[in-house]
C-alpha cells in the first residue's frame, strides 16, 4: 500500500468521526445542552485540514463553508436557523457520499446543492428569513449507534475548545497483512499454550503413583505375615515408574516454556508493529498540500521533510496530524515576505519550510522552522492587550509573548483567509501537546525566520539504552544521548560559580562542564566511599549543551521498549518513561535533556561529594516498610527506592491484605505506605480500619495517592495520616525525608 493510500484510508476514518461529531452536536440544539460550538467549529477546520492533505479539493470546499458558518456562530454566541441546519446535513451528506465514492483516490462529482445550501446560509439575506422556512427534504442522517454522542456542553466565546473525545483517538486503520501475523503469532501462542494440558496430566499422573506408592508402603506396616519381598519388588518398580515420569514431566515442561517463550516474542513483536508506523503514514502527504496552498496564494515556497522514516506510536501520530499540518500552514501564512523584500536582505525568493523528526534523548520532537519574516513581537503584544491577555503598562519578554500565541483564538492577521486569520492553529499545536504529556515553543530563528518545536515523551517504542545504576537502583538513560563513558577522579573536581564542574576534552581542547551525581540527584544515599576515589560517568549531551553525570556503575546497553512514565518516581522533569528489565523489573528512563538543563541550575549540592551519607538515609537502617498498591509497577519502584535506602520492605496488593498481614503478625512493621485507590479495601478504609484498634493506633502511616484535591487531603488527615504525598508532584527525596522523620 502506498503513501497516498494510507492517507486515505486514515481520512475515512477521520472524516467519518468529525462528521458523527458535528451531527451528534446539531442533534443535541432543542435538548437539555446547547451544542460545544467552539468544537463544531474546530470539527470543520479539521476536516477541512485533513481533505486538503489527502487532496479532496471538493470535500475541502465544503468544509471550508461549514468552518465558516459554525464560526459566525461562535463569534455571534447564537444558534442555527432551521435552514442553515438543513444545508449543515445536506453538506454533510454529500462529502459521506463523495468520500464512499472514492476509487483509487478519485471522487464522483460533488454536487453543487451543498454548496448552494451553503451560500444561502451564509449570505446575510437568506439569514433574515423567516423561521418558518420549510427545511428541504433530506433528512439528518443519525450518528451510528456504535459511536455514542460526545458529552456536549455551552461554550462561552472565549472558552477553549474540549479535547477531542476519546473516541477519535482509539479508532485506528491497520494494515491486513499487519493483522494476520499478529492473528498467527496469537495462535502460535493459544496452540503452546495447550501443551499445558499435557503437563496437567502429567502431574496428575503423578500424583497417582505417589498414592499407590502410599497405599502399598501402608500395607507392608499392617500386613507383617504377607510376602515381604513382593511388595517391596512391587514398591521398588513403583518408585522407578515415578522418577521416570517425572524426568518426562520435566522434559515436557522444558519445551512447553521454550516454545511459549518463543510464541509469547512473536506476538510482541507483530503487537509493536503494529503500534509503530513510519512518521511519514501521517506527515507524507503535507509537503504537497503546503505547495498548493502557496501556488493559490501565489507564493514561492520550498518545502524539506527529514526523518519521516522514523517509526512512531500510531496513536500519538493520529494526535498529532492536525496540529502538525496546521502549524505548517501558520509558517506559510506568517513567515511569507514579498520576493524584493527576501533578496535585499539576501534570501532566496522562495520561502524555505522544514518539518523535521528526530528522537532526542527520552522524547519525540517535532520541529516546523522556516526563514521568513520572523515572529511579530509588536503585534502580538497588541492583540494580546486587545484581547485582555496583556495590560496596557506590562512589558514582557521575548519568552512570554511568544507563549501567548497558542491562547485559543488568538491571531495576529489582518484578514481570514484559507491559510489563517481565525486563531485556531497554534491553539491545536498546544492542546495536542498538553494531551500527549509534552512541550510546544515558539522561538525566533536565526538568523532569519521561526522555529516551533513539539517535544513529547515517547510511548511504545523500542530505543537503545544505557543502563546505570545509582543509590543501589538501575536507570536507563537514551543511548543516543551519551557522547562518550569516562571515568571521573573526584580530586579533580573544582568549584565555578557555585557549580562543580570537571574538564572533559571536546574538539581537542579541555572544556568546563557541570556535573551532576545519579545518587545524589535523585536523593538516594551516597555511595562514594564504597566506590573509591573515582566513579564511572556519562558525558550528555542535549539541546546543544553538556553535562558530566557520575553514577554507581555502568550495567549494559540493550534495546528495550519505552513506556509511559508512572505517576510516581522522581522529579517529572528528569523522568521521561519506563522499561521493562529482565525478571519483569521496571527502571525509569531518565531524560537526558532535563539532567542537562538541572546541571545548569543546580549547585554543588547535585555533585559528587567526597562525605557519605545524605540525610535521606534511613536512621534505622532495618526499619521494616510495608508498602500497599495494587499497581505492580509502582509497588517495585517503591520498593527499590526503599531498599536502597536501607530499608526492610514488604508489599500487599491491596488494604484488605495489608490489613489481614498486619493482623497476622507475620512481622513487626515500623511505617505503612499506601496508595488511597486500590480493589476491595482503599487507603482510606485502611487508615480508618488501623486506627480504630489499639495495636496499630500509634503506626506511622503516609498516604501516597494520584488523588490531590483538597478535600481528599483533608479526608487522610482527618481520618490520621501521619503525611498525605500527591504522585503528580512526587520526588523520592521529599519520601525518604518524610519517613525518616516519622521514624
Amino acid at each position: 500500500m502506498d503513501i497516498r493510500q494510507l492517507l486515505l484510508a486514515a481520512f475515512e476514518v477521520e472524516h467519518r468521526e468529525h462528521i458523527d461529531a458535528i451531527r451528534a452536536a446539531l442533534g443535541g440544539e432543542d435538548g437539555e445542552h446547547a451544542p460545544d460550538w467552539n468544537d463544531v467549529f474546530r470539527r470543520a477546520h479539521s476536516l477541512k485540514g485533513a481533505s486538503r492533505a489527502v487532496d479532496l479539493p471538493a470535500v475541502e470546499a465544503v468544509a471550508h463553508r461549514l468552518e465558516t458558518l459554525f464560526e459566525r456562530v461562535v463569534a455571534q454566541e447564537g444558534g442555527l436557523s432551521r435552514t442553515a441546519t438543513a444545508a449543515v446535513h445536506l453538506a454533510l451528506d454529500r462529502i459521506e457520499a463523495y468520500v464512499a465514492g472514492l476509487t483509487d483516490g478519485t471522487g464522483p462529482d460533488m454536487p453543487a446543492d451543498a454548496l448552494a445550501a451553503l451560500d444561502r446560509a451564509l449570505d446575510p439575506q437568506a439569514a433574515a428569513l423567516p423561521e418558518t422556512d420549510r427545511a428541504p427534504d433530506t433528512a439528518p442522517t443519525a450518528a451510528p449507534a456504535t459511536d455514542p454522542a460526545p458529552p456536549v456542553a455551552t461554550a462561552s466565546k472565549s472558552a477553549p475548545s474540549e479535547a477531542p473525545t476519546e473516541v477519535a483517538q482509539t479508532l485506528l486503520r491497520v494494515p491486513a497483512d499487519a493483522v494476520e501475523a499478529l492473528t498467527r503469532a496469537t495462535h502460535e501462542l493459544a496452540s503452546a499454550l495447550g501443551g499445558e494440558a499435557v503437563l496437567a496430566e502429567g502431574i496428575a499422573r503423578l500424583g497417582r503413583r505417589a498414592a499407590d506408592l502410599a497405599r502399598l508402603a501402608e500395607r507392608r506396616r499392617g500386613a507383617r505375615g504377607s510376602e515381604p519381598e513382593g511388595d517391596a519388588r512391587a514398591l521398588e518398580t513403583g518408585l522407578l515408574a515415578l522418577a521416570r515420569d517425572a524426568a518426562d514431566l520435566a522434559r515436557v515442561r522444558s519445551a512447553l516454556a521454550s516454545s511459549v517463550e518463543g510464541a509469547m516474542a512473536r506476538v510482541a513483536g507483530e503487537a509493536e508493529r503494529l503500534a509503530l508506523v513510519p512518521a511519514e503514514t501521517a506527515f507524507g502527504g503535507f509537503a504537497r498540500a503546503l505547495r498548493d496552498h502557496a501556488r493559490e496564494a501565489d507564493r514561492a515556497i520550498t518545502v524539506t521533510a527529514r526523518g519521516l522514516d522514523l517509526p512512531v506510536d500510531r496513536g500519538m501520530l493520529q494526535v498529532l496530524k492536525d496540529p502538525v499540518l496546521h502549524a505548517l500552514r501558520n509558517a506559510l501564512s506568517h513567515g511569507a515576505e514579498p520576493p524584493e523584500t527576501r533578496r535585499h536582505l539576501g534570501k532566496p525568493d522562495a520561502l524555505a519550510i522544514g518539518l523535521d523528526v528526530e528522537v532526542q534523548g527520552g522524547r519525540l520532537v517535532v520541529r516546523i522552522h522556516d526563514d521568513g519574516r520572523g515572529p511579530d513581537l509588536a503585534a502580538i503584544a497588541d492583540t494580546a492587550r486587545r484581547r485582555g491577555l496583556l495590560s496596557a503598562d506590562a512589558d514582557p519578554g521575548p519568552e512570554a509573548l511568544l507563549a501567548l500565541v497558542f491562547e485559543p483564538g488568538f491571531s495576529t492577521a489582518s484578514a481570514i483567509d484559507t491559510l489563517s486569520g481565525r486563531g485556531i492553529g497554534l491553539s491545536v499545536v498546544a492542546d495536542a501537546a498538553r494531551r500527549l504529556g509534552g512541550t510546544v515553543r515558539l522561538l525566533p530563528r536565526s538568523p532569519f525566520g521561526t522555529e516551533l518545536v513539539m517535544a513529547l515523551p515517547l510511548s511504545a517504542a523500542r530505543r537503545a539504552m544505557l543502563l546505570v545504576r545509582g543509590g543501589g537502583i538501575t536507570y536507563a538513560i537514551p543511548s543516543a544521548s551519551a557522547e562518550r563513558l569516562l571515568r571521573l577522579d573526584r580530586s579533580d573536581l573544582a568549584q565555578v560559580m557555585g557549580r562543580t564542574v570537571a574538564q572533559v576534552e571536546i574538539g581537542g581542547s579541555p572544556v568546563s562542564v557541570p556535573v551532576l551525581d545519579l545518587a545524589s540527584l535523585l536523593g538516594l544515599p551516597d555511595r562514594a566511599e564504597e566506590a573509591g576515589a573515582t566513579c564511572p560517568a556519562i558525558l550528555l549531551r542535549g539541546n546543544g549543551r553538556r553535562c558530566v553525570l557520575a553514577v554507581d556503575a555502568l550495567s549494559d546497553v540493550t534495546t528495550l521498549r519505552v513506556l509511559p512514565a508512572p505517576p510516581i518516581g522522581t522529579d517529572p522533569r528528569l523522568v521521561t518513561g519506563t522499561v521493562i528489565l529482565p525478571g519483569d523489573r521496571p527502571a525509569l528512563v531518565l531524560d537526558a535533556e532535563g539532567l542537562v538543563a538541572w546541571a545548569g541550575e543546580a549547585g554543588s549540592a547535585a555533585a559528587p561529594q567526597p562525605t557519605g551519607s545524605r540525610g535521606t538515609i534511613a536512621q534505622a537502617p532495618r526499619s521494616t516498610i510495608l508498602v500497599v498498591d495494587d499497581s505492580i509497577t509502582t509497588r517495585t519502584l517503591e520498593k527499590g527506592i526503599l531498599e536502597a535506602a536501607g530499608y526492610r520492605v514488604v508489599v500487599c496488593v491491596d488494604g484488605q491484605d495489608a490489613l489481614d498481614r498486619l493482623r497476622a503478625g507475620i512481622e513487626p512493621v515500623d511505617l505503612v505506605v499506601a496508595d488511597v485507590e486500590m480493589p476491595r479495601l482503599d487507603g482510606f478504609g485502611l487508615l480508618k480500619a488501623l486506627r480504630a484498634e489499639e495495636a496499630f493506633a500509634q503506626l506511622p502511616v503516609i498516604l501516597m495517592t494520584s488523588r490531590g484535591d483538597a478535600e481528599d487531603v483533608a479526608r487522610g488527615l482527618d481520618l490520621g495520616a501521619d503525611a498525605y504525598l500527591t504522585k503528580q508532584t512526587f520526588d523520592q527525596r521529599k519520601l525518604l525525608d518524610t519517613i525518616g522523620q516519622l521514624l
